[in-house]
């Protein structure tokens, strides 16, 4: 959603870089690109100006003025003052002292309230706990069974008394439905509301009547991302007429221009509190101010991507396949091996997600958005189309193991063979690192200890000149070099006692005491 404005903005940086100081043009210059790609990803004018207002402020102020590096210093006040406009710190649920705890869904028809509560049921399980989804939208057609269908796929309980499809009164199935989260030990009750086209007296006063019915912890206004402007216009009138304690953004992986997400928080004075980015139920986690900023700065999401493989990965399992890769060359790490991380790999989500995630992606998100996730499939089937012998060694695959693999699989036998070239790179390359080798050509992760030695190494021997006349000069030169220094001391002194006949001038000896 962010493409576009974390394009702009990575081109006016680049046009900082190199100066050793920033003038009061470039400043300005820079503040009115910032200006300008804001606007044209449809943030609220007023969230513009303070903005604006702001970075100008800092930037030419002694925070950039004395700064070694001027135009990282600009980068950095871009990136506080982001998190700023989204909301600063992360915004937690709160949990009522006495279970269950009522969280109420409220916004318009299509904003994706009902897919949402499943993906919230999911993540609030995730978190240890048993909620139940209610449903209170009985307006919408069918809009029960696809909450229903939404809590099945979630794993999670679902409380629907009425058929719904403009039957029974949701106020009263609101009200009963904590009754039925107390007896049946739920600790979480999520109120799936009705929603209009547009803002109306009679959506209103439903919405204010079922907050009054249960008293919810939590008001949560589902606003979808990309509807621009409208979405902070809508959350103004529902922030006015119902009240709402946090933002939901549904449909953060869209193609608008993520306007909302930058004005919505500032605008109306509540946080964004979970994002939804996909269409599968755990395409869904909590906002941090802090990680979304770092991503529109083209500067990856470190921490989520760890939360991520933390929560796909166990310890046990991770240091086994270390312990495999730092072996000799990393020979145990086997076609089974590689084919279980691939699959870990895969339910942590998109692949295309996950490289995003990783700082320095920005300028390759073309060959990245244009990945086939279903060659992961294809790469599955070629290594199960293989014997356990095959898998363990790869080396006695031949070309007619080659040519029945690939039948096996549906594949060209060139792709079987290529699969096979890339395990030897990639075991090579993963070995390196396991060994603190580092990754080469990643920005930040070339290269450990021992490559550092070794790129010390060669850069002490000074490369010798082509032209025979030359290099003789030069090892002359060199050869006189060591025989002054094996017949003379340290800082050029004569060999023997140092500094024997050696008289300090005058003006230096007040200093020696």
């Amino acid at each position: 959603m962010f493409d576009t404005l974390s394009d702009r903005l990575a081109a006016t940086f680049k046009n900082l870089r190199g100066k050793g100081r920033l003038s009061e043009a470039d400043i300005d210059a820079t503040a009115r690109e910032i200006r300008i790609a804001l606007l044209e990803a449809d943030v609220a004018l007023p969230v513009v100006r303070s903005f604006i207002k702001q970075i100008k402020e800092r930037a030419t102020g002694t925070e950039v003025s004395q700064a070694l590096n001027p135009a990282q210093q600009v980068i950095k006040i871009v990136n506080e003052e982001l998190i700023g406009i989204l909301g600063g710190e992360t915004r937690r649920l709160r949990f009522a002292k006495t279970s269950p705890t009522v969280i109420m869904l409220a916004g318009l028809q299509g904003a994706g309230k009902t897919t949402l509560a499943g993906k919230l049921g999911l993540w609030l399980k995730g978190q240890g706990h048993s909620p139940l989804l209610v449903a209170c939208d009985l307006q919408r057609p069918n809009a029960v069974n696809q909450l229903a269908v939404v809590a099945e796929r979630a794993g999670v309980g679902v409380y629907a008394p009425q058929p719904g499809n403009g039957v029974g009164d949701p106020v009263q199935v609101a009200k009963d439905s904590v009754e039925h989260a107390r007896t049946k030990q739920y600790d979480i009750v999520i109120v799936d509301t009705a929603g209009r086209l547009g803002i109306d007296e009679e959506l209103m006063q439903q919405a204010a009547d079922i907050r009054d019915a249960v008293s919810p912890d939590e008001i949560l206004f589902v606003v979808d991302a990309m509807i621009g402007q409208d979405a902070v216009n809508t959350a103004e009138a529902f922030r006015d007429g119902v009240g709402f304690d946090g933002v939901v953004l549904s449909k953060l992986d869209g193609d608008a221009r993520g306007g909302a997400a930058l004005s919505i928080a500032q605008v109306t004075g509540k946080q964004i509190m979970f994002a939804s980015n996909g269409e599968k139920l755990d395409d869904f986690d909590a906002f941090h101010p802090d990680r979304m900023a770092s991503r529109i700065l083209g500067m990856g999401d470190m921490l989520s991507l760890i939360e991520k493989a933390e929560q796909t990965f166990s310890q046990e399992e991770a240091a086994k396949m270390a312990s495999k890769l730092a072996s000799s060359k990393g020979k145990e790490f086997t076609l089974d091996d590689f084919l279980a991380q691939m699959e870990q790999v895969r339910k942590m989500g998109s692949i295309s997600k996950l490289l995003g995630m990783l700082p320095g992606m920005a300028q390759m998100k073309e060959q990245i958005n244009n990945i086939d996730e279903r060659d992961v499939d294809r790469t599955a089937a070629i290594i199960k189309s293989m014997t356990p012998g095959e898998r363990h060694d790869p080396t006695i695959i031949n070309g007619s193991r080659r040519a029945r693999i690939a039948k096996g699989s549906g594949v060209e036998v060139s792709a079987v063979k290529s699969l096979v070239e890339r395990f030897f790179e990639a075991r090579k390359m993963m070995s390196r690192m396991a060994q603190g080798g580092g990754m080469p050509g990643i920005p930040g992760m070339g290269g450990g200890p021992g490559r550092q030695k070794k790129q010390q190494k060669q850069a002490k021997g000074k490369r010798k000149s082509g032209n025979p006349m030359k290099r003789k000069a030069e090892e002359a030169a060199a050869a006189a070099r060591r025989e002054q220094a094996a017949q003379g001391g340290a800082f050029g002194l004569p060999a023997g006692q140092p500094g024997q006949d050696f008289e300090l001038p005058d003006e230096f000896k007040k200093f020696m005491g």
